[in-house]
């Protein structure tokens, strides 16, 4: 029988790289937010979404210091993190705003340019890489995004169009308090941050679920793993009511899942076509996946 302390030991391990790493990408985070603020958008009075949209607008209309802003706007969000999610996700997240806090105060960022349309375009994509490095890290920049889990929780609104309300209101008020040009740019950074957030999030190789139903499941199973070197996971099923109606004869059939990239979608549709014009696919995007033969097994 293996001790206890043999068997705690690598869990103690994993877990300290694990908190290494998510303090790692937090620290990336906020030196890459804070390099599209100091260095983009705050010297030029440039606005973005979100908690930070927030933050930005009273630091434009009040002249409190933002790091003060950041911290205070994002405190109410903290701590609905801390009932809606974890203590550890709450901490995590009041850990990175407090260094972004500390970052606006004390890294000397230079003022990169002063062209409106490159201010909007890369503020944006130092922001939004700054947040998905956090989220990345198990926390967020933005607490807005926590809010939204919250409302969408207890309504039939999804997370997208809670945080897309927040922002219509965030940008109706910078064209009122300000003008129309500005709340403009900040769109066009915040769509410029939401893609960059986006891509550090799920990647270029975003991962496809895809349910296959063939009667020539066997050639497609093989096809899968042979040729595409994918994992497949094999369900048992029962033919029902189809296109030609009730089926007839043997009624069990193999229903074969397996999980691609977005790039290997089409040449797996087009593979299984040659084996089965009729089979039936059902495809589904997926935020993320783990373990197995996800990234396929090395050619050898």
């Amino acid at each position: 029988m293996t001790p206890p302390a043999a068997v705690a030991a690598p869990r103690v391990e994993t877990r300290f790289r694990r908190y290494f790493k998510d303090f790692f990408l937090i620290i990336a985070g906020v030196l890459s937010a804070g390099m599209g603020l100091k260095g983009f958008l705050l010297p030029n009075n440039f606005l973005d979404g979100g908690a930070m949209g927030i933050s930005l607008l009273l630091e434009l209309k009040t002249e409190i210091n933002l790091a003060l802003l950041v911290v205070l706007v994002n405190i109410p969000f903290i701590w609905m993190g801390y009932r809606q999610m974890s203590g550890t996700f709450a901490l995590k997240t009041l850990l990175a705003i407090s260094l972004l806090a500390l970052c606006l105060v004390l890294v000397p960022y230079p003022v990169v340019t002063t062209d409106k349309l490159l201010i909007a375009v890369f503020g944006g994509f130092f922001l939004g890489a700054g947040i998905g490095l956090a989220m990345r890290g198990g926390s967020v920049l933005d607490g807005t995004e926590v809010l939204a889990i919250y409302i969408s929780r207890r309504s039939p609104l999804t997370v997208g169009d809670v945080i897309m309300i927040i922002n219509v209101l965030i940008f109706g008020s910078a064209a009122i308090l300000i003008n129309i040009e500005t709340a403009l740019y900040a769109m066009l950074t915040y769509l410029a941050a939401s893609k960059t957030i986006d891509f550090l999030i799920h990647g270029i190789e975003e991962y496809t679920a895809v349910v296959i139903v063939s009667d020539e499941h066997e050639a497609v199973r093989t096809m899968i793993a042979e040729d595409m070197n994918r994992g497949v996971t094999i369900l048992k099923g029962e033919k029902g009511y189809g296109k030609r109606g009730r089926e007839q004869g043997p009624l069990d059939i193999d229903v074969l899942y397996t999980i691609v990239t977005r790039l290997e979608v089409t040449r797996l549709k087009d593979k299984v076509e040659q084996i089965d014009e009729n089979a039936f696919i059902i495809q589904h995007g997926i935020d993320d996946a783990r373990g197995g033969l996800v990234k396929g097994r090395p050619l050898h």
